[in-house]
């Protein structure tokens, strides 16, 4: 009975002791948002220019790293994404894109898929992943 009581004079107390900032202090402290002039076109507009992706190795691998693990999940939607992140980080690396191609086999999207395939045999001719980038190509012909 007591705890019911002592709850509400605590909550009380603490909301009259502690003074409250004036409202005009409030509104200074948050940056004022400026909606886009009508004049120009969405380009400008910062706000939707997409993210530049600069080249990151070391990002490529932990994605491709984090794709793998939502691979053996059968998250396949999230796989794609990592995988697809990896390649923008790194555009060179041919395990990013066959793992990419991997996933995207998973989710039956099979132009994409056969996409990333090829940029794998485009990237690393002479390597063991680009021999079986070429075996899955060959199925999908």
């Amino acid at each position: 009975m007591t705890r019911h009581l002592a709850t509400p004079v605590f909550l009380a107390f603490l909301l009259t002791s502690a003074p409250l900032p004036p409202l005009r202090a409030q509104q200074a402290q948050k940056p004022a948002v400026n909606p886009p002039e009508e004049g120009n076109p969405p380009e400008e507009d910062e706000s939707l220019i997409p993210e530049k992706v600069t080249l990151n190795p070391m990002e490529a691998e932990r994605s491709v790293k984090v794709g793998t693990f939502y691979m053996h999940k059968g998250k396949y939607r999230a796989a794609v994404q990592r995988f697809t992140l990896a390649t923008k980080y790194n555009p060179s690396s041919a395990d990013a894109f066959f793992k990419l191609g991997e996933a995207e086999e998973k989710l039956k999207n099979t132009d994409a898929a056969k996409t990333a395939f090829e940029k794998v045999v485009r990237l690393a001719p002479n390597t063991k992943l680009a021999q079986e980038a070429q075996k899955k190509l060959e199925k999908k012909s």
